[in-house]
């Protein structure tokens, strides 16, 4: 049994009355609205974001009062290797223990892998040490403008 108690398929209730589900099924548009990709020049439609949650090879949902308060995607060629692309928490549901639940219940579903990364700004980078996570080299190419011409993004 993965630690804590927690199942590794499903969903279960952990402090705080947050649900975790290991699927976006069940998640509606309207459940995403705000909160989300906080500092994003263009953040997200709630469609978009559903679109992602669902595209994802393993997602995580953290949901209290029928509301998404936290998430994590990864990505995983499942024999190797995962990366962890996108971690949210709801501003006013940050330093409650979510995205810590979260991410440890990523690591379970991506199951024992050689290599699980997570890109991630220097400024936050100390949560993810704090889960076992080591600094390496890495690169990124980021292309800010990549919703330049989208009707409703300008």
């Amino acid at each position: 049994m993965p630690p804590n108690g927690a199942s590794s398929r499903g969903c279960d209730t952990v402090a705080m009355g947050v649900e975790y589900v290991t699927s976006a099924a069940m998640v509606e548009p309207e459940q995403l609205v705000g909160g989300f990709f906080e500092g994003w020049a263009t953040p997200l439609s709630a469609d978009e974001h559903l679109g992602l949650l669902r595209a994802a090879t393993h997602t995580v949902v953290g949901v209290e009062d029928g509301q998404v308060v936290g998430f994590v995607t990864a990505l995983s060629d499942g024999v190797l290797s995962a990366y962890i692309p996108l971690l949210e928490v709801r501003p006013d549901w940050r330093h409650r223990g979510v995205g810590t639940e979260l991410v440890r219940r990523v690591l379970i579903e991506v199951g024992p892998l050689y290599m699980v990364d997570v890109m991630c700004d220097a400024d936050v980078f100390g949560f993810y040490e704090r889960l076992g996570f080591h600094p390496s080299t890495g690169g990124v190419l980021r292309n800010y403008d990549w919703r330049a011409g989208i009707e409703g993004t300008e």
